[in-house]
C-alpha cells in the first residue's frame, strides 16, 4: 500500500512548501523551452498606492489560469510581473500620510526629501503587492520583475518622448485641462471621480449695455461668471434672434460681452441662454475657439481668485461664491435660486472639485497615432473578449483628443526638456548639465522642466520597455509582440488603446492580439466594493481562511463571461469544499490501490472503465475549448462536474467492491483518471495539484506536465451507463420520497424494463449504487414505492410500518395544505383585498394558491399509491 495522505488537505502547508520551491527551481522562468513557440502575457502593473484588492486577485487568477494552461501545452511562457509608480495617486497618498502623521507638507520637505519618502512607500507596498501575487500562486517569471521607474524603463520613457518630439507629435501649449487645486496639478480624465450632489441653479440677469432689457442665464457656478466673455443662445431660438450681436454688461465687473448664437446651446435648459466662460468650462472653451472669444482665467493654481476677478481677488473659490451671490442679490441681479441635482467632477486622489483651468502643459498629438490602432481592430489583428468592449475602444480612438502628458508633481519621470534663459526648449534622452551649452540656442542651460510625465506615459510602453526596448534585446525579439492582455473596462482607452498606439508607433506591431476584459467584483448585493461602505473582501483574509486554491477556483467558478460578479465571503466555501472532495478521492485511491497497479495499464476494461475514460475525454475537450475562449466559469464548472459527479459519485463508488476483489483493471483506471484530474486541476488549483502529483510519483512539477490530449469518446459506453444511471436515480428517489435511510440496504428492488442487460452484465452497477440486495424483474407487490425512469419503472416493496408512517405524514401535510388553500381562496374572494392590494401582490397570492393546489394533487396521488 502507498503511504497514506493526511486525512485533510492542509492548504497552508502546501502553499508554504511550494511557493518558494517553484521560484527556486525556476519553474516559471521563460526560456526553459528555447525551441518552443513563445506565449507572452504582461501583468497589468498594480499601482504601488496600496495592497491588492479582490479585483486585482480576479485579474491575476484569470491570467494565471491561461498561462499555466499554455505552459502545459508546451509553450515557452513569459508572464512578466511588475508594479506601476502611479505618479499622482502615490504622491497623493504619501502627502496625506505625511500630513496625518507629522503635519508636514511636501513643500516643507523639499523635492529631494519628499521623493525619499515616496521611494520608501514604494518599497513597502511594491514588495507587499509582489508577495500577495506569490501567495495567490501566480506563476510569473519573477526574475524579470519590473517597475515603471526602473532605470531601463525610465530610459525607454525618454527615448519615446524624444522620438515624438522629433516627429512634431509632442508640443507645449496653453490649453484647458482638469485642475486639482489641492495637488496643484493637471489631472487626466482617468484620475476623475464623479459625485451626484444637491446644489443650486442661480438665475442671473445680464443687462444689455444700452440699458434696454436683460438676458437671464442659469449657472451652478456663479463665481465663474467673473471670467465670462460672452452669453450664447441657439440661433433658432425666436426669443433671442433679434438680440444676437448686442452687448451685455457683465454683472459686478461691468465688462462688455457679446450675445452670440451657437448650435450647441440647448434652448430647453433654463432660460435658453448660457454664460460662456472659455477659461473654466470645456464646452465653453470649444465655443470660445469657434467664436474667437478671449480667454479670461480667474483662478490661481491653489483655487483662490486672481486679479482678473477684480474685487474678489485673493478669496478662496468657495468664499468667492458666497460673496458673488450676496453682491448679485444686493444689485437686484439675482432673479431666483432653485435646487438642482448635478454631477460634480472630483479629483480621484484629493477628492476636491475639479476646476477646468487654462494652463501651460505638454501634449501629444493623438490623431496620427490613432489610425493604426483603429485599423488593428478593423483588420482583425486585435480583438476584445467580450466583443462588446470593442465599441468603447473604437469610440474613444475615433474622437480622440490630444493627450495632456504633463503633471505638476514631483513623483514620476521628470520631463526630459532643458531650457536656456530665454525659455528655448531642447529634448534629450541623456541628462543635460546646468550651465552646459544649449543644443539649440547655444546659450547656457539654466533649468530642466520641473513637471513630470503622466503615469500612462510610461505604462503605455509596458509591453516592450519591460523587454529591454529601446535596446534590441533577445527578449524583445522573442517575446514581442505578446499574446494576451487581461484588464479592467475602466482603462480600455486610458491604457489599452495607448499601448496599441505605442506598439505601432515604436515597433510597428500591436503589443497583443487579444484583450480580455474581466468582470468587476461587487459585493453580495451588487454594490461596488469600497472602503467607505466597508464591504470590501480582502483576498489575503480569504487565502488565510480558505486557502489559495479555493480562492482561485471560486473566482473562476463565478466568473461568468460578460457579467459582473456578486461575491460574498461564503462563496469561497465552494472552492474549499471542492478541494477537500478532490483530496478525499485521491486519498481513497492512493490508499486502496496496491503498488503493482501503479505501473500497469488499464486496457479496455469493464463498461464503467470505458465510461469514466469517455467522460474524462469529454471533460478534457470541454475545459480546453472553454479556456481557449476565456470562458472561465464553463471551464471550472466542467472540471467540478467531472470530478464531483462522474468520478467521485459514480466511478469511485463502483470501484469499491472491485478493489476488494483486487481487480487490477479497476486500480489502473483509478490511477489513470486521478492523473488526468491532477493535470486538469493544475491551472486552477496549483498547490493541490503539486501535492497530488508527488503522491502519484510524478517526477516533473505539475506546472510542467503535459496537458491531457484530446481523445475519442465512447458513445456506446456513455449510452449504456446513462440508462443505468436513470435507474439508480429512480431507486434513490423512491428512497427519498418514502423516508428510507440512504445508508440502509434494501433487500430487493424491482425493475420493469424490456432491457435484459439490467439482470445480467449491468446488474452489479445498479445494485451497488442503489443499495439493493437483489434486483428482480417486474413490479413490486403493493404496498410499494414506485418511480418512472423512462422507459423503465422502478419499485420497492414497503414494510407495513413504513407505509403507515408515510400515510400519516401525507395526511397531515394534506390537511395543512387544504387549510392553507381555504385561507387563500377566502382572501382572493374578498373584493376589498383584490381592489386595494397592488396587482403584483394579488398575482403573488394566486401563484401561491396554484402551488398549494398542485401540492394537494400530489399528496392525494401519493395516498392512493
Amino acid at each position: 500500500m502507498a503511504p497514506e495522505l493526511p486525512k485533510t488537505y492542509d492548504a497552508k502547508r502546501a502553499e508554504a512548501r511550494w511557493t518558494g520551491q517553484w521560484e527556486k527551481d525556476g519553474v516559471f522562468t521563460a526560456g526553459r523551452r528555447p525551441h518552443a513557440e513563445p506565449y507572452t502575457v504582461m501583468l497589468p502593473p498594480p499601482n504601488v498606492t496600496s495592497v491588492l484588492h479582490m479585483g486585482h486577485a480576479l485579474n491575476a487568477v484569470v491570467q494565471d489560469v491561461i498561462v499555466r494552461w499554455k505552459r502545459m501545452q508546451g509553450r515557452d511562457v513569459l508572464w512578466l510581473p511588475g508594479t506601476d509608480h502611479a505618479g499622482i495617486a502615490t504622491q497623493a497618498v504619501v502627502e496625506r500620510k505625511l500630513w496625518e502623521e507629522r503635519k508636514v507638507r511636501r513643500k516643507d520637505l523639499g523635492r529631494e526629501a519628499f521623493l525619499k519618502e515616496v521611494w520608501a512607500w514604494k518599497d513597502q507596498y511594491g514588495a507587499a503587492i509582489l508577495r500577495q501575487l506569490r501567495e495567490l500562486g501566480s506563476s510569473c517569471d519573477w526574475s524579470r520583475t519590473a517597475f515603471t521607474m526602473d532605470e531601463n524603463l525610465s530610459r525607454a520613457v525618454r527615448v519615446a518622448f524624444v522620438h515624438l518630439w522629433e516627429k512634431g507629435l509632442v508640443y507645449r501649449g496653453a490649453r484647458l485641462v482638469n485642475w486639482d487645486c489641492v495637488l496643484q496639478s493637471a489631472v487626466g480624465d482617468d484620475e476623475l471621480d464623479e459625485a451626484e450632489v444637491d446644489g443650486h441653479l442661480w438665475h442671473i440677469r445680464y443687462p444689455f449695455a444700452d440699458g434696454k432689457g436683460h438676458v437671464t442665464v442659469a449657472t451652478t457656478r456663479p463665481e465663474t461668471m467673473l471670467g465670462d466673455t460672452a452669453v450664447a443662445v441657439h440661433p433658432a431660438d425666436d426669443r433671442y434672434k433679434a438680440h444676437v450681436g448686442r452687448f451685455l454688461d457683465l454683472p459686478l465687473i461691468r465688462r462688455k460681452i457679446p450675445l452670440i448664437a451657437d448650435d450647441t446651446v440647448e434652448s430647453a435648459f433654463g432660460s435658453g441662454a448660457v454664460k460662456v466662460t472659455p477659461g473654466h468650462d470645456f464646452a465653453d472653451y470649444d465655443r470660445g475657439q469657434r467664436h474667437k472669444l478671449p480667454i479670461v482665467s480667474i483662478l490661481n493654481p491653489d483655487g483662490t481668485l486672481n486679479a482678473n476677478a477684480g474685487p474678489y481677488a485673493g478669496l478662496d473659490r468657495a468664499v468667492a461664491r458666497k460673496k458673488v451671490v450676496e453682491d448679485l442679490e444686493k444689485a437686484g441681479l439675482l432673479e431666483k435660486v432653485v435646487p438642482h441635482r448635478f454631477t460634480l467632477p472630483l479629483s480621484d486622489r484629493s477628492k476636491s472639485p475639479i476646476e477646468p483651468l487654462v494652463s501651460e502643459q505638454w501634449f501629444v498629438r493623438m490623431e496620427p497615432l490613432a489610425g493604426p490602432a483603429i485599423r488593428a481592430v478593423n483588420e482583425g489583428k486585435l480583438r476584445f473578449v467580450p466583443e462588446r468592449w470593442t465599441k468603447v475602444y473604437l469610440d474613444w480612438l475615433t474622437n480622440v483628443r490630444d493627450w495632456c502628458i504633463s503633471r505638476q508633481l514631483w513623483w514620476g519621470h521628470q520631463i526630459p526638456v532643458w531650457y536656456d534663459a530665454d525659455g528655448v526648449p531642447a529634448a534629450s534622452v541623456d541628462d543635460l548639465k546646468i550651465g552646459a551649452k544649449h543644443p539649440v540656442s547655444g546659450k547656457p542651460i539654466v533649468r530642466q522642466d520641473e513637471d513630470v510625465l503622466d503615469t500612462w506615459a510610461s505604462s503605455w510602453l509596458w509591453p516592450f520597455s519591460t523587454l529591454g526596448w529601446p535596446a534590441k534585446t533577445e527578449d524583445l525579439a522573442r517575446y514581442y509582440p505578446g499574446d494576451l492582455l487581461c484588464t479592467a473596462r475602466e482603462i480600455i482607452y486610458l491604457w489599452v488603446a495607448r499601448m496599441v498606439m505605442a506598439g505601432y508607433e515604436f515597433l510597428g506591431k500591436p503589443p497583443f492580439h487579444t484583450v480580455y476584459i474581466n468582470a468587476t467584483v461587487l459585493d453580495a448585493i451588487g454594490r461596488r466594493m469600497s472602503k467607505s461602505l466597508g464591504n470590501g473582501i480582502d483576498p489575503r483574509d480569504m487565502i488565510r481562511q480558505y486557502g489559495a486554491d479555493a480562492v482561485r477556483f471560486t473566482l473562476c467558478l463565478v466568473a461568468t463571461e460578460g457579467q459582473d460578479i456578486k461575491l460574498a465571503e461564503t462563496k469561497f466555501e465552494l472552492g474549499r469544499n471542492f478541494m477537500n472532495k478532490v483530496w478525499n478521492a485521491a486519498r481513497f485511491v492512493l490508499t486502496s490501490v496496491e503498488a503493482p497497479a501503479r505501473g500497469g495499464g488499464g486496457g479496455a476494461g469493464a463498461l464503467e472503465d470505458r465510461w469514466i475514460r469517455s467522460r474524462r475525454n469529454a471533460a478534457v475537450d470541454a475545459i480546453t475549448q472553454a479556456l481557449g475562449s476565456y470562458r472561465y466559469h464553463e471551464a471550472a464548472t466542467a472540471l467540478y462536474e467531472f470530478v464531483w459527479d462522474d468520478f467521485c459519485d459514480w466511478y469511485v463508488e463502483w470501484s469499491k467492491p472491485r478493489l476488494k476483489a483486487n481487480d487490477p483493471a479497476c486500480a489502473a483506471t483509478l490511477l489513470e483518471i486521478l492523473g488526468s484530474i491532477v493535470r486538469l486541476l493544475q491551472p486552477f488549483a496549483p498547490y493541490l495539484a503539486e501535492e497530488l502529483r508527488v503522491a502519484l510519483g510524478e517526477k516533473e512539477f505539475a506546472a510542467l506536465l503535459a496537458w491531457p490530449a484530446s481523445l475519442p469518446r465512447d458513445p456506446d459506453a456513455e449510452a449504456q451507463v446513462g440508462e443505468i444511471q436513470k435507474v439508480v436515480r429512480g431507486f434513490r428517489l423512491v428512497r427519498s420520497e418514502n423516508r428510507i435511510p440512504p445508508n440502509s440496504r434494501i433487500a430487493e428492488g424491482f425493475l420493469d424494463t424490456a432491457d435484459g442487460r439490467f439482470f445480467g452484465e449491468w446488474k452489479f452497477l445498479v445494485t451497488s449504487l442503489a443499495g439493493i440486495g437483489e434486483l428482480r424483474p417486474g413490479r413490486a407487490p403493493p404496498p410499494c414505492g414506485t418511480k418512472v425512469a423512462s422507459p423503465h419503472t422502478v419499485s420497492v416493496p414497503l414494510a407495513a410500518d413504513v407505509v403507515e408512517a408515510e400515510r400519516a405524514r401525507a395526511r397531515a401535510e394534506l390537511a395543512k395544505a387544504e387549510e392553507f388553500i381555504e385561507s387563500i381562496r377566502g382572501k382572493l374572494a374578498d373584493e376589498r383585498f383584490t381592489s386595494r392590494a397592488k396587482p403584483e401582490v394579488v398575482e403573488r397570492e394566486r401563484k401561491r394558491l396554484a402551488e398549494a393546489e398542485e401540492q394537494v394533487r400530489k399528496l392525494r396521488k401519493a395516498l392512493g399509491q
